[in-house]
């Protein structure tokens, strides 16, 4: 009988576990499920987005928002750039006086996060590091603005195509952008930022 016992407090104790472990596994596999449909982390890789998100900061994207609304002027977002933009190439050729009006018809394997600041239908120039929508300067108290960078003047209108994105880092003499690589189709977008959780100092919403 004690033999019995002791036999069946093993069996026991290994189907605990062995079920613990299936727990955990399971647990895992859900949070990381979850995870990667619903919330990324993403980390900061340049200051074009300074003064609001600096270099090795981390924030948190939500990527199942943009499947059911549209991203808004404002709105923080990662998101896949055309392919060549690392060389700041653009679709279309323009004139110099005015942001590329089209990308490149690839899109990169790079994720960038920049600022919505134009959607399909609006008119954008850029004087002095500052966007102007439809003839209107827009307020950007978020802004570092340059006047004197390459394409912070750029006074020649042109519109964005409907369901397409236009792009800045608020870093505006810092930051290669939609003014160099073009507006960005929403399918090329992944999620749009939330709030920064590292460094411990600066979690917030954004």
């Amino acid at each position: 009988m004690a033999a019995r016992a002791a036999k069946s407090k093993q069996k026991g104790a290994g189907g605990s576990f062995v079920e613990l472990v299936t727990i955990v596994v399971v647990a895992l596999g859900l949070a990381l499920g979850i995870q990667a449909f619903l919330v990324k982390p993403f980390r900061i890789p340049s200051e074009s987005m300074v003064p609001t998100l600096s270099v090795n900061q981390r924030v948190l994207v939500n990527r199942l928002g943009h499947r059911f609304g549209d991203p808004d002027r404002g709105d923080i977002v990662v998101f896949k750039p055309p392919k060549g933009a690392d060389e700041n190439l653009c679709g279309v050729r323009h004139s110099s006086d005015s942001s590329c009006p089209k990308p490149t018809r690839e899109k990169s394997k790079t994720n960038f996060i920049k600022r919505v600041v134009a959607i399909g239908g609006d008119r954008i120039k850029v004087i002095d590091g500052n966007v102007y929508l439809n003839g209107k300067r827009q307020r950007e108290p978020f802004i570092r603005p340059d006047a004197q960078c390459e394409i912070c003047n750029l006074p020649k209108e042109i519109t964005i195509p409907k369901g397409h994105y236009f792009m800045m880092g608020d870093n505006r003499g810092e930051s290669a952008d939609s003014r160099e690589w073009g507006p960005i189709p929403k399918e090329w977008m992944i999620g749009k930022a939330f709030m920064t959780y590292w460094p411990p100092g600066k979690i917030g919403g954004l």
